[in-house]
């Protein structure tokens, strides 16, 4: 089962190595998990996951080889493993609770009458007391309540009170395959850090402290500044028209990202880059501020990052005029080269899913512009967008 489990980790894309294994193997001989599937479960998940993004997948797998009490057309009394029925974690119940429990004759008798009921239920039970099935108070099924209860063949848990719960699967918005949510922007955002200890000296300084009193004889207190994430970024979004329909997601970058960087300042576009930017979309037509006035104000050690769907027509990348709202002089293609010749460490994040990108000749085009440095708005994607800018 253990092998089985190692070998499907490896299918699922999880980076486990053999090594990881043979730790698991080991912590595993010295009983650490205590014979305790959920012991088991973080036990595991501690030695062989190193990167948050492959949580989910990982429980996805360790639910599949796991699988314990899942469907109860599928549950057979010998798929229930003797030394999980055998010992349970304790719980935190009320004196009602542990009175209930007592009833029906402590955990034994829990397992006991499970093993029975599944012998003798022959079709789906909803609602009572007795029977496996769901809504009812029975300690078997799902949707119901019983304050020490199997869970069986439910999505998840309601009450939080079943024995195995390893199935519910917290951090199923990791997985990197998936779009974006606030907290898994942080965690990419977070890949692009340089420290630095900039402002007054507001921190205790621990080390030069002791070292300092231990010289003076007397109590020498010493502070320093703070660390703060010394990158400096510029966002340029795409606002209006197809956008419209990913105003969610780039919500949730800016706000990751105004509390991940320090220094960090914003400008708004429709479709390509021009000769003016805005900063609030409500003023765009009165208050633009010229784009090479931006290009003047902050250096190339600026991070830049293009948030849009680059989806419009060709002739707004290509052809003075080309833009939808006004008369531009110059094309797109040519704004796009300024800022990318200027600002090394450019990328572009896309909402649009990368497999239709090849139906939008437009993206192409800005692909090329961007020297293939555009990427999905998926977890993985900002992931590796970070890395390219902090090259």
């Amino acid at each position: 089962m253990f092998i089985s489990f190692f070998a499907e980790l490896k299918s699922a894309g999880i980076p486990v190595s053999l090594r990881e294994y043979l730790t698991l193997m080991e912590a595993l001989d010295k009983d650490l998990a205590d014979k305790s599937v959920e012991d088991f479960y973080y036990l595991s998940r501690l030695t062989l996951v190193k990167d948050e993004s492959n949580l989910d997948k990982f429980d996805r797998v360790f639910g599949h080889v796991f699988k314990g009490l899942d469907l109860l057309s599928e549950v057979e009394t010998t798929e229930i493993p003797e030394e999980w029925l055998r010992k349970l974690a304790e719980k935190h119940l009320s004196e009602e609770e542990k009175a209930q429990i007592e009833a029906l004759g402590g955990f034994e008798k829990l397992m006991e009458t499970l093993r029975e009921r599944l012998k003798e239920q022959e079709k789906r039970h909803q609602g009572g007391n007795k029977w496996i099935g769901t809504a009812g108070t029975s300690p078997f099924g799902a949707y119901g309540y019983n304050p020490e209860g199997v869970r069986i063949g439910q999505h998840e848990s309601r009450h939080r009170r079943a024995v195995k719960v390893w199935d519910k699967r917290d951090f199923k918005d990791l997985d990197d395959t998936q779009l974006l949510g606030t907290r898994n922007i942080q965690v990419a955002l977070k890949r692009l850090r340089n420290f630095a200890r900039t402002g007054a000296a507001e921190e205790l300084d621990l080390d030069t402290t002791i070292r300092a009193t231990a010289h003076k004889g007397l109590l020498d207190i010493k502070m320093r500044p703070e660390r703060h994430n010394a990158v400096k970024v510029l966002l340029f979004f795409d606002i209006g028209g197809s956008m419209d329909d990913h105003i969610r997601v780039c919500e949730e970058l800016f706000s990751a990202a105004r509390s991940e960087f320090k220094v960090m300042e914003h400008f708004y576009f429709h479709n390509c880059l021009y000769e003016y930017v805005w900063k609030e979309n409500h003023r765009r037509h009165t208050e633009r501020i010229p784009t090479m006035d931006v290009l003047h104000k902050y250096p190339a050690d600026y991070k830049v990052i293009f948030i849009g769907d680059a989806s419009m027509s060709p002739y707004e990348i290509a052809y003075p005029g080309g833009s939808v709202e006004h008369w531009n002089e110059e094309a797109g293609s040519v704004w796009m080269q300024r800022i990318t010749h200027l600002y090394r460490s450019a990328v572009w994040l896309n909402p649009v899913r990368e497999a239709h990108w090849g139906y939008t000749h437009s993206i192409q085009m800005l692909q090329e512009i961007m020297e293939q440095r555009m990427f999905p708005m998926t977890v993985e994607g900002l992931t590796e967008a970070m890395k390219e800018l902090a090259r």
